[in-house]
């Protein structure tokens, strides 16, 4: 660390909580952070071997670091919030959402109006919210308007005034959608009723309101008024049935925020599910890009912060995946099992399906980012030393020993390159000999490209265990390219994918990406090598009596010689050993057809 100016800083720093900012020679902010012990986190960053190429780079453009002492870590997390959306530093993680959401407002006056509102004004007016769609907004409107009959009027209704006669009742009032306050047709006790059941419809609690709607179609019912009991039984259906769809969770469960996180190599999402009375009434998610290869840890209090700033929420607990530091005043639980366990996972689910609906976005919008993100992935997933931009795969097709064939197929940017497929008779190999034909083909394919001053790929895969991977290996090692091209094999199952030298085989996650590219590339392949195949053959050659069995067609017969080798062998194979490569009923068939007296 050569900047002297930097080094007499990082001696002075306090060992208190507190916010950290750093700045380039030109007064520029890079960073801020927050950390328990400033003196402790700050020199970190100059004494640690960064293994992030960000870090080190931000490192060495530091020219000033300036710090601001809190008393808590609550405030230290506030701080830094509000100083990264303030100055959007290059190096902090990027909130993507600065729009501004819907809220309900109560309005503070006399009969006071209920109404969807964007702007909040300080006037003593209740606002709920915020909502993160006018959807949500517009529904729960719709259900407090046809629950209880409010004014839409903006008439000053003093009592002096609707004394002196000053307004008459318009068409709402002739429509039935409101009682005529204006004219003393409703009184303001009977009034604010229905205003505080609209304020705990709002807050999720629907039973004050279904009570009270049960009673009094009792009341009526008893009166013989059937007609105005059967509509307070159509609106209790309607809150009922609002309330059934709001409701996934355990109604114990009370004011509580629960938030989730998932990611990827550049960005997080955090989602947050607000509880009220066992009722979800609110979900939203963030997207977060990272700078600094930022921990989901990070990530998540960066997150919570801002979405209880932003939804101005004061609940004491939260609900997370896993443990977080954001000040004491919140108690953070980590549900193992039961009904808190699945509200966390509903929000874990929340988060994955819009970072899939952000990934369906960008593939429309801007495919080469998508491209990147996946190639990225790859590389990280399969640990690989660049980007697998171009990649080949290659399958052994032969049957019986009859006319050997291979293909290779080759992706460029995670997509099939058609025109640069390849297939190979096997010249060299006598018989049916799956490793010395596979290092046949190799071997052709790469000193071609070689002769040709052709690029290499940057992955080879090879359909097969160890002992295919061995003998590509082997191909690549005579041409002097082993080591300069990553090669894997992957084993019959899909889910083992194994490397030269190392016998424990790395297995992908069912779900990822990268597994389902490596799944297209081996079925390209491997459709690829039989189509050639039976090209080659005759007409006749498949006319073998497993044909002539019935209920066996062509393309059982391929599986079956495929991974038997020969007649003799599927003869004499166990009924579970053919029932594991063509199942179970054509299973039955074959076997029965070979050992009827069993």
């Amino acid at each position: 660390m050569s900047n002297s100016n930097v080094e007499l800083q990082l001696k002075t720093l306090p060992s208190s909580p507190g916010v950290y900012q750093y700045f380039d020679k030109n007064g520029k902010i890079l960073y801020v952070g927050k950390a328990k012990n400033l003196k402790k986190r700050v020199t970190s960053y100059f004494t640690k071997n960064n293994d992030s190429h960000r870090i080190r780079v931000m490192v060495k453009k530091i020219h000033e670091i300036r710090h601001i002492v809190v008393s808590s870590e609550t405030d230290a997390l506030l701080l830094e919030n509000n100083l990264i959306k303030k100055h959007q530093p290059r190096f902090n993680v990027m909130l993507k959402d600065d729009k501004t959401y819907p809220w309900i407002c109560i309005k503070n006056e006399r009969f006071p109006r209920v109404f969807p509102t964007r702007k909040l004004v300080k006037d003593g007016s209740e606002y709920y919210g915020p909502y993160t769609s006018f959807k949500t907004v517009n529904t729960l409107l719709e259900l407090i308007k046809g629950l209880y009959q409010l004014r839409t009027c903006n008439y000053d209704l003093s009592e002096e005034k609707i004394r002196n006669g000053k307004y008459k009742v318009c068409l709402e009032y002739h429509l039935g959608n409101c009682l005529g306050p204006c004219e003393a047709y409703e009184s303001e006790a009977e009034y604010l009723k229905k205003i505080e059941a609209i304020r705990q419809i709002v807050k999720g609690n629907f039973k004050d309101s279904l009570q009270q709607f049960r009673k009094q179609m009792k009341e009526h019912a008893e009166n013989m008024e059937f007609e105005e009991a059967q509509k307070i039984k159509t609106k209790i259906e309607v809150l009922e049935n609002y309330q059934a769809k709001s409701t996934v969770v355990n109604p114990k469960i009370n004011n509580v925020d629960v938030f989730s996180i998932v990611s990827d190599e550049g960005y997080g999402y955090v989602n947050f599910l607000q509880l009220s009375h066992g009722a979800i009434i609110r979900s939203h998610t963030i997207e977060m890009k990272k700078k600094l290869n930022e921990s989901d840890r990070e990530l998540l209090e960066l997150g919570i912060t801002e979405i209880r700033q932003r939804f101005n929420s004061h609940t004491r607990e939260i609900y997370v995946p896993f443990k977080v530091d954001v000040g004491e005043q919140i108690k953070v639980t980590v549900p193992k099992l039961g009904d808190k366990k699945q509200i966390v996972e509903l929000s874990t689910r929340n988060a994955k399906y819009f970072r899939q609906e952000r990934f369906k976005q960008m593939k429309i919008v801007d495919p080469d980012r998508h491209v990147n993100r996946i190639m990225a992935q790859m590389k990280q997933d399969l640990r690989l030393t660049e980007e697998p931009r171009h990649i080949e795969c290659f399958d052994n097709s032969n049957i019986q020993g009859s006319n050997p064939v291979a293909a290779c197929v080759v992706f460029r940017n995670g997509k099939p390159s058609k025109k640069d497929y390849r297939k190979f008779n096997i010249k060299t190999v006598e018989g049916p000999n799956d490793f010395a034909s596979m290092e046949e083909v190799v071997f052709r394919r790469y000193r071609r490209l070689l002769d040709e001053g052709e690029s290499l790929p940057q992955l080879i895969i090879v359909d097969g265990g160890k002992g295919q991977l061995s003998s590509a290996v082997k191909a690549l090692d005579v041409l002097g390219i082993r080591g300069k091209v990553a090669i894997i094999g992957i084993a019959k199952r899909l889910e083992e994918i194994f490397y030269p030298g190392d016998s424990i085989p790395l297995y992908l996650d069912k779900k990822s990406e990268t597994l389902k590219i490596i799944q297209h590339l081996r079925n390209e392949a491997h459709r690829f090598g039989i189509t050639f195949h039976r090209n080659k053959r005759s007409s006749t050659a498949l006319n073998t009596e497993l044909e002539n069995i019935a209920g066996i067609g062509e393309k059982t017969v391929v599986e079956l010689l495929k991974n038997f080798r020969s007649l003799k062998r599927v003869k004499e194979a166990s009924e579970e050993s053919l029932a594991g490569v063509i199942g179970n009923a054509r299973a039955r068939i074959i076997y029965e057809h070979y050992h009827p007296q069993k």
